[in-house]
């Protein structure tokens, strides 16, 4: 058995993380199994959603990498099955330029994605990048109780009872500026295009080459980071877009 890498984070206990690999094509799951294993993880893999649920009945795993288009039920269904029952991480392989399924995907929970072909080299910085996000469980910008609240910077985000709160303090938010918040909150460390923004805000209407979700943001970030302490919580990657830092950056 190969020495853990150390750049791969350990799981609960400090024991191997266990991954499973949904997808149909045989090739490319023994391919992965075998790469993702002499890089220091438990590696299972199955064809389809049906060989996925029975094994995960009998057997604990920590990230799930699902194809979005498997025989049977399709990946985004089971995206939407998996994050109603829990919170397991799940990085999302797609053909490329299925540009609405990824950003579907995203909005009902999975965790990041990767198109193919890809380089397995990608697929192994994404898995350590969400297993160190979600190993940050109880700090600033993890999912509490049952998802809906977050903490980050000097903040407490409520999404059932629509509170964003500083202290004892409730700061005023628009209900524009709330959903935009939720979006970014569900994605720590995550970039966001602003295309992929804009189509994850459910009834945005768009023209060609609109930037207004700059003027949106820009709005958001007045509330949250004008004040003394603050930090850089929405940080801009120049022809990008967006990532929301919950741990906050210094200006």
């Amino acid at each position: 058995m190969p020495e853990t890498d150390p750049a791969t984070p350990a799981c609960n206990g400090g024991r191997r993380c266990t991954l499973l690999v949904v997808d149909d094509d045989a090739e490319l799951r023994d391919l992965l199994v075998r790469y993702l294993r002499t890089n220091g993880f438990d590696v299972a893999a199955v064809p389809d959603g049906l060989a996925m649920e029975k094994h995960l009945r009998s057997h604990p795993v920590d990230l799930v990498i699902l194809d979005l288009m498997l025989p049977g039920k399709d990946g985004l269904a089971i995206v939407r099955e998996l994050r109603s029952e829990g919170d397991l991480p799940i990085i999302m392989l797609t053909a490329r330029g299925d540009e609405i399924d990824r950003i579907i995907g995203l909005e009902v929970g999975a965790d990041d994605y990767l198109a193919k072909p890809f380089n397995a080299r990608e697929l192994l910085a994404r898995i350590r990048a969400v297993l160190r996000r979600r190993a940050a469980a109880g700090r600033p910008g993890t999912r509490a109780g049952e998802g809906q609240t977050y903490n980050f910077g000097p903040y407490r985000l409520d999404v059932k009872a629509h509170r964003l709160t500083r202290g004892e303090t409730e700061v005023s938010l628009t209900a524009a500026d709330f959903k935009l918040l939720c979006l970014f909150a569900r994605h720590p460390y995550q970039l966001l295009s602003r295309d992929a923004l804009m189509d994850m805000l459910k009834g945005y209407e768009r023209a060609p080459f609109d930037r207004s979700i700059d003027v949106r943001v820009t709005r958001l970030r007045r509330k949250i980071e004008d004040h003394p302490a603050g930090q850089v919580l929405i940080r801009t990657v120049r022809g990008e877009g967006y990532m929301f830092t919950p741990d906050g950056e210094p200006r």
